[in-house]
């Protein structure tokens, strides 16, 4: 198995507020444009127009409904991708090291030139984060867009992971979850982020802020039926079914 490196100071990572992601897969499609763009490793799909589509992806949103114990249930949309975990099993799996972790900023990469496609890291990762791309024979898996962030030709706002740069209702944080100071650790701090599945023991560097509790909305009354603007709008709707 290979060893993983000395975990440095610095921890570059994602911090994803579940309470301002909308699902509007932005991230998803700023991330497949990206590294098929010519500037990552290509991703590649197979049959994408047909029945039965297939793709690889680096990040996927899922959609669940969230029951909580008092309130409404409220749908909860959920990104995923590598978490480059501070103890990354797939890396310690690999029988090539084509996976490896970088110590000077904690990144989880692949060699894809040492690759060969066996699928042990898919089967090590507790967070499905692994793709085997089909037609390159290889596992990809998220980035963190290295080739952008450390990319003097960009603009300094661009050097960020492009589902960052991309997200419209910035749910997204990119920064160095090792400095305690950092805009991301301070974010964390504030809203009660947390790790996901901790109990795996990969210490992931990646974190959640969780969503607000939405609260019921209030039932409408007789009193405020009785509103000069709840009439006229009950008047313009009478008269809109006086015409069907």
């Amino acid at each position: 198995m290979t060893a993983l490196p000395p975990c440095g100071e610095v921890k570059l990572g994602l911090v994803i507020d579940l309470d301002t992601c909308v699902g509007c897969h932005a991230c998803v499609t700023s991330c497949k444009e990206w590294n098929t763009g010519g500037y990552g490793a290509p991703l590649s799909d197979l049959n994408a127009y047909g029945p039965e589509p297939e793709g690889a992806f680096l990040n996927r949103v899922h959609m669940y409904e969230a029951v909580p114990e008092t309130g409404p249930a409220q749908v909860v949309n959920f990104p995923r991708s590598c978490l480059h975990c501070e103890d990354a099993p797939c890396v310690t799996v690999c029988p090539t090291g084509a996976s490896y972790k970088r110590a000077e900023d904690g990144i989880v990469l692949v060699n894809e030139d040492a690759c060969i496609g066996c699928g042990l890291c898919a089967w090590a990762c507790p967070y499905g984060a692994r793709e085997m791309d089909r037609a390159a024979g290889v596992m990809k898996k998220c980035t963190l867009c290295v080739d952008r962030i450390y990319n003097d030709n960009l603009p300094e706002e661009d050097r960020i992971p492009a589902c960052v740069r991309a997200c419209p209702t910035g749910a997204r944080h990119f920064g160095d979850l090792g400095d305690e100071e950092s805009a991301v650790s301070r974010l964390v701090a504030e809203r009660g982020g947390f790790a996901l599945m901790p109990e795996q023991g990969t210490k992931p560097v990646n974190r959640y802020l969780p969503p607000r509790p939405k609260a019921a909305p209030e039932p409408l009354s007789l009193a405020a039926l009785a509103e000069p603007e709840a009439k006229g709008f009950l008047g313009w709707l009478d008269r809109a079914l006086e015409r069907l």
